[in-house]
């Protein structure tokens, strides 16, 4: 396992406030405050099924709504990803999850390639959950993509109860990562026949 795979950022604008710690050689702790109480969830759910430490703090214009504080996390997190990550000799690169809450089956699939793109396939049946507005969602894995420099695939492949479907994307995302992230020692140098990612 390597060491030092920690990265740390913090985020200023007049919109949002943001500090973001993460590990990926964790343990699954996390400390999250950003003033929505579902997404503070989902966020536990993704260090933890990641095996990822996770500090969040962030301070948004909630009044206005949540869109810049979720996307502007997003963003630190991609950011802090892509510092992590920045020697990829070894990793295993890809990971897919499928996973099950209740009714709902979500599929994950990474790609550490460079690439920034996401596929988003997720059909939410509602507008909101509790204060969170649902479309968000596709917004923050949006900027994790695209700040991580990841290639995501996110598809739901059932589900109709709309807390559930979130949680299994989200789990997936920590399980998926965990395993692209995740070393292999037969892996000599970068897991590409072109030589660089």
């Amino acid at each position: 396992m390597k060491n030092n795979r920690s990265a740390d950022m913090k985020r200023v604008t007049y919109e949002t406030d943001i500090s973001v710690e993460l590990n990926i050689d964790g343990t699954g702790k996390s400390d999250i405050d950003t003033g929505i109480g579902f997404f503070d969830h989902m966020l536990t759910l993704f260090s933890k099924h990641g095996i990822i430490d996770l500090n969040v703090k962030a301070k948004g214009d909630t009044n206005v709504d949540f869109h810049h504080t979720v996307e502007d996390i997003g963003i630190v997190i991609g950011k802090c990803v892509a510092k992590a990550l920045v020697d990829k000799n070894g990793l295993k690169r890809y990971g897919t999850s499928f996973l099950p809450m209740d009714e709902a089956l979500a599929m994950v699939s990474i790609d550490i390639s460079g690439r920034p793109f996401l596929m988003f396939d997720c059909k939410i049946n509602t507008q909101k959950v509790g204060e969170f507005d649902t479309e968000l969602v596709e917004e923050f894995f949006r900027a994790v993509a695209f700040n991580a420099g990841i290639t995501l695939h996110i598809k739901l492949l059932y589900g109709s109860n709309s807390h559930h479907i979130i949680e299994a994307v989200f789990k997936a995302f920590g399980r998926a990562f965990r395993e692209a992230s995740s070393n292999d020692e037969r892996v000599e140098g970068l897991m590409s026949t072109k030589g660089v990612i």
